[in-house]
């Protein structure tokens, strides 16, 4: 089983930015952690990182054609972009949406996102574990 992880906006810059939200390991550290977690259950995660939004929607737009799955971390785009959503919509993937932080308590506007519900689910505030759920969680829905 072939999934996609997909990390928006400013996640590259993990490990140096606000790190009271975000903590101290790196964007690659916590990809190398979700491929192990892929690896040991027999998937393999190939890893994409966009800080543009056309360059996001068309990696989504490719994993249709040999992906089983998407895991995607919208970053800010995941409260404001409708294009994102449509996209993750269309290719008709499996999703779980992921946030290190719990959004339900960071200020008003990251409450929601508009990606939550064309999502099989959403994982937010267990910080870089998260990806880790994510790959288990998206494995157990595609093998059930």
């Amino acid at each position: 089983m072939k999934l996609l992880i997909i990390n928006g906006p400013n996640l590259n810059l993990l490990g140096i930015r606000e790190t009271e939200h975000y903590g101290r390991q790196t964007l690659e550290e916590m990809m190398a952690a979700a491929q192990a977690t892929a690896e040991s259950n027999g998937a393999t995660a190939q890893i994409f990182q966009s800080n543009h939004e056309g360059e996001l929607i068309d990696a989504i737009h490719e994993a249709r054609k040999d992906c089983d799955g998407i895991i995607i971390n919208p970053a800010g785009y995941g409260h404001t972009s409708v294009a994102l959503r449509d996209a993750l919509l269309a290719v008709k993937l499996p999703t779980i949406e992921v946030h290190l932080t719990n959004i339900a308590k960071r200020e008003e506007f990251r409450h929601r996102t508009l990606t939550a519900d064309v999502a099989v689910g959403q994982i937010n505030g267990l910080g870089a574990y998260g990806y880790q759920l994510a790959v288990l969680a998206l494995l157990e829905h595609l093998t059930h």
